[in-house]
């Protein structure tokens, strides 16, 4: 059976260290495609929603995480929360039919410039993630600090301590698609 993983990063910039991340990650995971999802949706509004309905980026979005076997979703930290981006993607999602993320296993990823790594984005993360009750792996968490110095010019991580921690944690994702 051919596995799916899709990819949510909350950083829009080619270069990101989110991005680099997210792309570690799923080379780590080794699933038999991977879908780098796309979040240039519109802003959301409920007016748009009424008058013109879900928007085409969107639904393929949803479809996306409804027809994956595991998701990673990866955000910086903005202002000591999730990037808008991601959020915005998320708030779009949940107005679909159906619970495309419902029982999904799901691993969050984090890495920004400060030593925190990322925790308070994740900790929102995790908020805004709850309400879809999809299978948030527990752990390790993933959380680069000082992440400007953790990769090398191919984008993979460079230390041993986050390589040894993506790895189990795509372990337990890769676990969490078998049960």
């Amino acid at each position: 059976m051919a596995v799916q993983l899709v990819g949510l990063c909350g950083s829009l910039r080619a270069g990101s260290f989110n991005r680099k991340l997210m792309l570690e990650a799923a080379r780590m995971y080794g699933a038999d495609s991977f879908v780098d999802a796309d979040l240039r949706v519109p802003l959301y509004d409920g007016d748009l929603e009424q008058e013109q309905g879900i928007p085409a980026s969107v639904q393929l979005l949803a479809d996306q995480i409804a027809g994956a076997d595991a998701v990673l979703v990866v955000s910086p930290e903005y202002n000591q929360s999730l990037s808008g981006v991601l959020k915005n993607a998320l708030d779009w999602v949940s107005r679909t039919e159906g619970s495309p993320w419902l029982d999904k296993p799901v691993a969050l990823l984090n890495a920004a410039a400060g030593r925190a790594g990322g925790a308070r984005a994740n900790y929102a993360l995790r908020l805004a993630m709850a309400p879809f009750r999809a299978r948030i792996i527990a752990g390790p968490e993933m959380l680069v600090a000082g992440a400007q110095r953790e990769f090398d010019d191919a984008g993979q991580l460079t230390g041993d301590f986050y390589k040894q921690n993506l790895s189990a944690l795509m372990a337990q994702l890769k676990q969490a698609t078998q049960s």
